[in-house]
């Protein structure tokens, strides 16, 4: 028999549960996140578009794909709407074709929460990027040969770097 699970904390975001001795936490009203590996495949080269915003449980800059909430404002959100809104928020371009690439957890010892992972190429610089109202975002068109010494770069000027950057540094990390 599986242990009830018991609320200790709900937020507008995020709900803090317990099962059992296990204590972790999960995101709200069934809220998900997309999450967008952006490549712009331009006259002047391949990039991938990066994001770098203060965030505060860290108190530090984080440098991230671009992402953001399905559902948040809109229960039942298309997740590649969601995702193609979130890129042209954040960063400025519209994707073209915009490709599901599957459901993914970053942190399953203590958060239920899942992100879906959306490749989106065929971009168009529409606007500034920078996020709604607050957020701040400083946009990063990096060309893709150069992502490693970039991100290395980064870290020793005392940014974040958010774990899902794996996904592009790993043909730099693994074992050969």
């Amino acid at each position: 028999m599986t242990d009830p699970v018991e609320t200790m904390w709900e937020g507008r975001f995020i709900t803090a549960k317990r099962q059992g001795k296990w204590e972790y936490v999960s995101r709200s009203r069934g809220i998900g996140a997309a999450v967008i590996l952006a490549i712009d495949d331009a006259a002047d080269g391949r990039h991938i578009l990066l994001v770098e915003q203060y965030r505060v449980p860290l108190k530090a800059n984080c440098l991230e794909l671009p992402a953001g909430l399905i559902g948040d404002d809109q229960a039942g959100e298309d997740p590649a709407e969601a995702a193609a809104r979130e890129l042209e928020e954040e960063t400025g371009y519209r994707a073209g074709t915009m490709t599901n690439l599957g459901r993914f957890y970053s942190s399953p010892g203590m958060v239920s929460e899942s992100f879906t992972l959306f490749r989106a190429t065929d971009l168009a610089k529409v606007s500034a990027g920078g996020g709604t109202d607050g957020e701040d975002i400083i946009v990063h068109r990096v060309p893709m040969d150069r992502i490693a010494d970039y991100i290395a770069e980064r870290r020793d000027e005392a940014i974040a770097i958010d774990v899902k950057l794996l996904l592009v540094l790993a043909d730099t990390i693994l074992i050969r």
